[in-house]
């Protein structure tokens, strides 16, 4: 690997300006008026495989938008790391927020992006980082050296819940066989305090209806005899919290995976600034689930939260309007041992009992996956934080992460496989928000440090 950095220096506007290119495409697989532009990233993927020396490569139909497939297999006998991520990308809404269109990608230097961080959607979540590997197995090949067989997985629907992968993969499963999966889908805590993620929380996504009367009203001649939807769906939202900011569903906490207090010891041990926290989201004050730490907050304990609420008239001006339904997309983000069929059963029938004579309730479940915790000690672990300590001159510290990747869980499901989250964003690259980034360091110190796990990895498999 003594060349590596030549390799990405000599080649780096080129890797940047090919990820720009990918992130063009507007590929927001939540909204069926960007089809064309999800099938469009689809074909990109596979021709940047191509042109990165993989063998194989083809655009895998499903039930839903398509897998990027492609692989190089130097030896059946030598180990095989299976790469995943995806080319689809959350809505940019709000886009009067955004300070350049979000499809309109441009290089801007931050505090903590001297460099210049790359601006657009998709360009942290998961465009950038999935583009990381293809260029450093580009490198690998290009240089003779690979180490071991790599299959790469590309989807189009991990942002509305990866529905058609589970078919897709069983009925792939011997194409995409393999001794351990690496995903960059994830961050770390800082440049300078590089860490592996050990954990996601699992999901459970929903959407919830109030209607009151059977069509809106003039609020003067109704108001305060006819049901207001809005009102009713306010309260009960309410109720899903106590004062402590505990979850009021009854049961939702049974088979919550209780962390020890010495572990909790060891995971406080990485840093946190609670005040440059604070500043950087210009608040006032954290909130939430008392007898915890912020970190333990987002990391091992499970949350609820509204992601969406509307009804009635938001247009110019006033509208003086009962309206005849109310609506709400909440999220609950599960820790092991939570199973997400079973806590959107609990969730629904909750919020069924909280509704009034007045109105009625429904509740239908969007998508969702089971937590994850892979070991420290396993050979992908160990891989993975050896890689990272030759690049970043440090050992990276472990850290359990609030995101979800549903597929990770049916990955092992499947597979009997462990995988890595090697991430190399930061928490500040406002993924699923306006103005999200990735850092062109992060991006380029991706590339340089992957081809090290395979080294490594190669290495404690022989």
């Amino acid at each position: 690997m003594k060349d590596i950095n030549n390799y990405i220096n000599s080649n780096k506007d080129r890797f940047i300006n090919e990820l720009i290119d990918l992130l063009k495409i507007p590929s927001i697989s939540a909204d069926k008026a960007y089809a064309k532009d999800v099938l469009e990233a689809a074909k990109a993927v596979k021709k940047s495989l191509d042109d990165a020396g993989c063998d194989n490569t083809e655009i895998c139909e499903t039930k839903g938008y398509p897998v990027v497939y492609g692989d190089k297999i130097i030896d059946p006998n030598l180990p095989t790391v299976l790469v995943y991520g995806h080319y689809d990308v959350q809505p940019p809404d709000p886009m009067g927020l955004w300070t350049s269109p979000p499809f309109e990608p441009v290089i801007k230097k931050t505090e903590l992006h001297p460099d210049g961080a790359i601006f657009a959607r998709g360009a942290c979540d998961d465009k950038g980082q999935f583009f990381m590997h293809v260029k450093a197995v580009e490198y690998m090949i290009q240089n003779d050296e690979l180490p071991c067989n790599v299959k790469f997985m590309i989807e189009g629907e991990e942002e509305v819940g990866s529905d058609s992968l589970e078919d897709f993969l069983m009925e792939n499963s011997e194409k995409l066989k393999n001794d351990i999966i690496l995903i960059s889908d994830t961050g770390m805590i800082a440049n300078d305090v590089p860490s592996i993620t050990t954990g996601l929380r699992g999901l459970s996504y929903v959407e919830v209806e109030v209607t009151g009367a059977n069509r809106d009203l003039h609020s003067g001649i109704y108001g305060g005899a006819a049901p207001n939807p809005i009102n009713i769906l306010a309260k009960m939202i309410a109720q899903l919290h106590d004062e402590d900011n505990h979850i009021t569903i009854p049961g939702f906490y049974d088979k919550v995976q209780v962390i020890p207090d010495d572990e909790r010891a060891e995971m406080a041990k990485a840093p946190f600034d609670l005040e440059a926290y604070k500043k950087s989201l210009d608040i006032g004050d954290v909130h939430g689930e008392k007898g915890y730490s912020t970190p333990e907050r987002f990391g091992i304990r499970p949350t609820l939260d509204v992601n969406g609420i509307w009804g009635g008239y938001t247009g110019e001006g006033a509208k003086t309007v009962i309206a005849s339904k109310a609506y709400a997309k909440i999220s609950m983000r599960l820790v092991p041992d939570q199973d997400w069929h079973e806590i959107t059963d609990l969730f629904t029938k909750y919020f069924e009992s909280l509704a009034p004579k007045s109105a009625k309730v429904k509740v239908t479940p969007h998508h969702g996956g089971q937590a994850y915790v892979t070991p420290i000690d396993s050979d992908g672990y160990q891989a993975a934080s050896k890689a990272m300590e030759t690049t970043f001159g440090k050992t990276p510290v472990p850290q359990r992460t609030g995101g979800s990747i549903p597929i990770v869980a049916l990955f092992e499901n499947v597979f009997d496989s462990k995988t890595i989250l090697l991430g190399f964003g930061l928490d500040s690259d406002a993924i699923h928000s306006p103005n999200e980034h990735f850092g062109v360091w992060n991006f380029l110190k991706g590339i340089e440090t992957i081809p090290y796990f395979y080294k490594y990895y190669t290495e404690m498999k022989a």
